[in-house]
């Protein structure tokens, strides 16, 4: 894989990044953003705060004794089966072990669980030649439909 550092076409580039994804509430997606935000710009090519939050699905554990939510949660016995609402939120960095520790820290420290499901993923993300005068037709902007409806 690490001849993606060579990687040079006509379309642009790859770079090495770290891709997080972390599960998390879907009403929780914007304070860990906004965490993130304060140590990272989450820069995708002339974008910032760029992130991907998928469809909302669900959770499932099993806590064991001495687990918060055995601790917290009144009546609920060690062994039982929780399930819950959750999304993946998908953020990407330079691999920067030293931007990794702020970026980590400020997700722990927003995140509603004392133990988040958190994956980190060695990826190799595209940077486009860039120009926005480009006359591609299927780019958004010369396409008749513009961009598409904002979800919020």
């Amino acid at each position: 894989m690490t001849a993606l550092i060579h990687y040079r076409a006509a379309s642009g580039t790859f770079v090495p990044v770290w891709t997080l994804e972390i599960q998390t509430l879907p009403e929780d997606t914007d304070r860990i953003l906004d965490a993130v935000m304060v140590v990272h710009p989450l820069g995708y090519g002339r974008y910032q705060r760029n992130a991907s939050i998928s469809a909302t699905g669900a959770e499932t554990a099993q806590p064991e004794p001495g687990s918060t939510t055995t601790t917290h949660a009144d009546g609920f016995e060690a062994g039982g089966t929780e399930t819950y609402p959750m999304v993946e939120l998908k953020i990407s960095i330079e691999r920067d072990v030293a931007v990794l520790e702020k970026v980590m820290d400020a997700v722990m420290e927003v995140h509603h669980y004392e133990e988040p499901v958190i994956f980190l993923r060695e990826d190799w993300a595209s940077r486009a030649t860039y120009d926005p005068k480009n006359d591609n037709p299927n780019r958004w902007w010369n396409n008749g439909r513009g961009l598409p409806d904002r979800v919020a």
